[in-house]
Parts: C-alpha cells; structure tokens; sequence
C-alpha cells in the first residue's frame, strides 16, 4: 500500500505538470502499479509496487499519454494495445465505426489502419465481412496484427483470416473494389500543430498526426482514389477535423461521390463526412 503522504506527493506532482485532474490520474496509476490479488502480496512488501507507481508519476508527469503507460486503450468495444507507433485511438473515432455499421458491405478498406481499431471492431462485429487495412508503417502493421489476433482470441470471431494487412502510401498497392472505405488520415494541420497537447505532439507519430500542410492533403488522396476503388453504391467514411467539413466534402463532390454527408460527434462537432458511389 501507499501512504498519504506519497500519495500527496504524487499528486502534487501532477498537478505543478499542468494536468487538469491530477487526484484522478493519480488514482488511474495507484490502480496500475498496485496489485490486487494476494499472490502479489510480495510486491507490496518488498516496494517494487510502489517503486512501480513513481515510475508511472513521473512519466505522466512528463506528460506521457496514460495509454502508453498502460499499454492499451479501450474502444468501441474492445480492447487495443497503443504504442508510440500509433494514434492513440479516440472516442470521437468510434463515430466512424457506428455509422459504418449502419449499412451492409461485405469488403471493407482501411485507409491508414495505425493501430487497427476501425477495421477490427468492424470485422468483429460483422463477421461476414473481409477486409484490407493499409499504412506506410511496417511498424504500425505490427501493432494492427497484434490487436487483431488479441481481440479475435478473446471475442471469436477469425478476425485474422478475414482481413488483410498491406504496407501501402494509400492506395497505391491496393487492389480491388469495396462495399466501404474508411479511414482516419492526418488531419492537424501545420499551424494547428503548435496547439495540440503535448501528449499528442510529443508522444504520438508525427506523420499520423499532420500533412504538415493545409490538413487536407491527404484526403486530395483519398477522394482521387475512391472512385476506382468502391464497387457500386458503395461508400466511404473519413474522419475529420471539426473545421474540415466543408473543404471535405468540396473535394469528395469534385471527385464525383455523391450523397454527401456530415456528420456530429456525441459533442455535436462535425466529425465524419460519408460519401457514395452512384453511378
């Protein structure tokens, strides 16, 4: 067990870091390095548990992301292990993941996969579906391998087999036509960079992050591609930034898609634009 006086400490040391809630990620590390079962009793004894909570002290304090402390992040549904080799997976993201549930497909891409956690949970919960998921980072497909084969051991579904995993700049080394396309690109742009916390800009992968551009350069990509790449009247989904909504769907119109569409988050800030292939 920890004393009150650590505990003070530690969370005074949060707090003179800038976090906003110090006492409650205090407790979220307490929970982490301290067992609870009685065979680690000799944890506790000989302070490597305690030993164990300074240690994540202080790498929050520095403000590492929690979810790097830990190792994962739940979403939707399941469980992702999070490295600095990927985004750390958000909330707002699981608007994506809902509205694409909406309707049916049976060949799903994921543009940009990182850590897998859009294509996964949709494989997962339709388990009819095959899929493709793409990145330029080699590591990144590590981690996406990883989570796929985690959460297929603990919900059921041959996730594994069911999807593929490609080293692809979008779409280049993509082939074939899909019922849905989705994808979460880099959309911080330039500017904005300067502005992010530094849990995101200084623990997450920059180029997953920003074009280091406008914030649009990559859905240009996206939107030339898509066409050529969805069956007929499929769709594609892509998550945004909440001032992109309008340049988005701008490009998607001149690229030919049709039905174009914008959609909130749970805080009603425009966080999706769907898009679909008529003709």
């Amino acid at each position: 067990m920890i004393d009150d006086e650590s505990f003070a400490a530690a969370v005074s040391k949060l707090k003179a870091a800038g976090l906003d809630d110090p006492k409650g990620e205090a407790r979220k590390l307490y929970g982490l390095a301290f067992p609870r079962r009685y065979v680690d009793e000799p944890e506790i004894s000989d302070g490597s548990a305690l030993e164990r909570f300074r240690g994540y002290i202080e790498r929050r304090a520095n403000r590492e992301p929690y979810a790097h402390i830990c190792g994962f992040r739940h979403f939707w549904k399941y469980v992702f292990a999070v490295t600095p080799d990927v985004l750390d997976p958000r909330p707002d993201t699981e608007t994506l993941v809902e509205l694409a549930l909406q309707y049916p497909f049976e060949r799903v891409l994921d543009l940009g996969t990182g850590s897998g956690c859009i294509i996964v949970s949709l494989l997962t919960d339709r388990q009819e579906a095959h899929g493709v998921g793409t990145d330029v980072s080699e590591k990144a497909l590590e981690v996406a391998r990883k989570n796929a084969g985690e959460v297929e051991r603990v919900h059921g579904p041959d996730v594994t087999q069911r999807l593929t995993l490609i080293a692809s700049d979008w779409f280049k080394n993509v082939e074939g036509r899909f019922d849905l396309i989705v994808s979460n690109p880099p959309y911080i742009s330039a500017h904005e960079m300067a502005e992010v916390s530094p849990e995101v800009r200084n623990f997450e992968p920059h180029g997953a992050l920003t074009d280091d551009g406008d914030g649009l350069t990559h859905y240009r990509t996206i939107a030339a591609g898509a066409l050529e790449h969805l069956s007929d009247q499929g769709r594609i989904l892509v998550e945004i930034g909440p001032t992109q909504a309008r340049a988005v769907s701008a490009l998607f119109k001149e690229a030919g898609l049709e039905n174009i569409t914008i959609h909130p988050d749970l805080d009603g800030r425009d966080r999706v634009v769907s898009a679909r292939k008529t003709a």
